[in-house]
């Protein structure tokens, strides 16, 4: 089987993820300052409440922008950053949104009032209804709460995905009433040229990059690869491997670690979109995912036939061995998270030590594949079975297991619960943060 090695860890490098944080940071601090210095050039109205409500409407369009960028899916980012995180990051964005946007409908509604001597109400009304543009945004901000709302973690763990995506797509409709809202009454969108401009190239760029990242990307790739089911493959009662094949395989940028968002095009199955991890690494051939009967999605995966079209959105995730910082590493799976942990650990090179967590032996999926696979790589394999208490992955037992645990990479992945006691060993054991490695797949969970 061919593999795409792990290169050797340059001692100097500096890590893809600190470049493409620093990035973004930047690129945010800058597109504000050049904001700041157009309002300002813009000049301010005699009211402060108006000037504030004016400010907080500029910051709420360049968070709207953000926004879209942090989940435009573009490979540059996902691979240095991950889903999970530019997600995360998305989220508080989004709450940063909404609070914006409250305080711009607040302070310009009052600031009006003060000089109308309207109530703030009737002024919100009166504003809705005589100025162009007012009405629409005010649907956007009642559509930005509903998406609010469902992106609460108590709504969200109550919603099937497809559902809670569904309603997400309105963010769309609001960004467009909000843009048609910032044309028509923006006087900072109107001041000069060089404004216009501005705003004009960042809304462009912000939903080109969700153009291309979430619709043309995937439409090429599938177009161009054709993926097919090859096989079907019981591993045990209760998890299924699947194999796909397709064109020009060797092409597909995907490394071990990573994870599609899959869709198998049968009549009961095409608008369901699961994340599976890839199960092995990538050999230009074929593609393999692994999966637990955890849900409708994977429980019906048994009984797809070969030859079933795929339509299949990534590679996606930074839970790679692009990210080492150490020559040697720890690779700790928990359960069916063993599948990303097993195909890091075909690409990568240096000795490592593998711990894999499961209740009992009969739990340890595609077990027989990781013992001759480590023995293959001169790799160290541990099983640790048994229940959730006494913590058998604590402090002292990693330590025991790998007394050099502190500067080796440490590649995690298993239940949240599992990943959170872990990792609070990881802190107890002092190991640099840099140093280590996780993903969760809680957005498409």
């Amino acid at each position: 089987m061919t593999t795409v090695q792990s290169p050797p860890v340059p001692p100097t490098a500096i890590r893809p993820k600190v470049v493409a944080r620093t990035g973004l940071y930047a690129v945010l601090a800058a597109n504000a300052a050049v904001v700041t210095l157009l309002a300002v050039q813009a000049g301010f109205a005699s009211n402060a409440l108006v000037v504030l409500g004016r400010f907080t409407g500029l910051y709420a369009a360049l968070l709207m922008a953000f926004q879209l960028l942090l989940v435009a899916r573009l490979p540059w980012l996902d691979r240095r950053i991950g889903m999970d995180r530019l997600t995360n990051w998305h989220r508080w964005t989004g709450f940063g949104l909404l609070w914006t946007l409250v305080g711009h409908v607040v302070f310009i509604t009052f600031g009006y009032a003060e000089s109308s001597s309207m109530d703030p109400v009737s002024q919100l009304v009166d504003l809705a209804e005589t100025v162009e543009g007012v009405f629409r945004a005010v649907v956007a901000l009642a559509l930005i709460l509903v998406v609010g709302a469902v992106s609460a973690r108590w709504a969200r763990r109550r919603l099937a995905y497809e559902t809670w995506h569904f309603i997400h797509l309105y963010t769309y409709v609001a960004v467009v009433l909000a843009f048609t809202h910032q044309v028509a009454v923006g006087t900072t969108f109107t001041s000069s040229s060089a404004a216009t401009t501005y705003w004009y190239a960042l809304w462009a760029v912000a939903l080109g990059s969700v153009a291309v990242g979430r619709l043309a990307l995937p439409l090429w790739r599938n177009w161009r690869h054709q993926l097919r089911v090859e096989a079907v493959v019981p591993e045990s009662d209760h998890v299924v491997s699947v194999y796909i094949t397709g064109r020009d395989l060797d092409r597909l940028p995907a490394r071990a670690g990573q994870f599609f968002l899959w869709r198998f095009l049968t009549r009961d199955r095409w608008w369901q979109a699961n994340p599976f991890s890839l199960s092995a690494a990538p050999d230009g051939r074929t593609l393999r995912l692994t999966a637990k009967a955890a849900g409708d999605g994977s429980a019906g995966l048994r009984h797809i036939r070969p030859g079933t079209r795929v339509f299949a959105e990534g590679p996606y995730g930074a839970f790679t061995a692009m990210h080492r910082t150490r020559p040697e590493a720890v690779l700790v799976a928990g359960g069916v998270g063993v599948t990303p942990i097993r195909a890091l650990l075909e690409e990568l090179r240096g000795h490592a030590v593998v711990i894999y967590r499961v209740g009992t032996d009969r739990d340890a999926v595609l077990y027989d594949e990781l013992r001759d696979l480590a023995h293959a790589k001169g790799a160290e394999l541990h099983l640790v079975t048994g229940p959730p208490v006494p913590d058998r992955l604590a402090a002292g037992e990693l330590a025991r297991l790998v007394p050099d645990i502190a500067d080796r990479d440490v590649f995690l992945c298993g239940p949240p619960p599992m990943m959170n006691a872990v990792l609070g060993s990881l802190r107890e054991l002092d190991v640099p943060r840099q140093q280590i490695h996780f993903e969760r797949f809680s957005l498409a969970g």
